[in-house]
């Protein structure tokens, strides 16, 4: 068996961490599979998905923080208007993330929480949660 479920998210500034672990969550618990994987799929190019702390907020911003200065924006591009940083950051990133579930919800450790990563925004985003039991 196997569920898919649309999360949307708004976004607010150019770079930006989201939270979605309770999105997620709560994505999973509505498929009604027990045990199995989720996957989770952003369904775009200039953003990204990743876990990462949850406990210290200054870690989000590092992680922005780090991205820009690996790939500042105007890197590599033709024009000032491109964002060739974000489509290299969500590269770097990724698209997707692969959770097992158990009892009805995605494994976590203890510090683990689900973060959208927005590096061309502020937008409209659509992201995938198939759980497969």
């Amino acid at each position: 068996m196997a569920v898919t479920e649309i999360i949307d998210v708004r976004t607010t500034t150019r770079a930006e961490t989201i939270d979605i672990t309770s999105l997620v969550r709560a994505a999973v618990k509505r498929s009604g599979i027990d045990d199995g994987i989720a996957v989770v799929f952003c369904k775009h190019t200039t953003a990204g998905l990743t876990i990462q702390e949850n406990n210290d907020p200054a870690v989000k911003a590092a992680l922005i923080a780090h991205l820009a200065q690996a790939v500042p924006h105007g890197a590599g591009a033709v024009s000032a208007a491109t964002n060739a940083d974000a489509h290299v950051k969500s590269s770097l990133i990724g698209a997707s993330l692969a959770l097992v579930v158990e009892a009805g919800k995605p494994v976590l450790g203890t510090w683990q929480a689900i973060y959208f990563c927005e590096f061309d925004g502020p937008r409209n985003r659509q992201l995938l949660v198939k759980v497969v039991g």
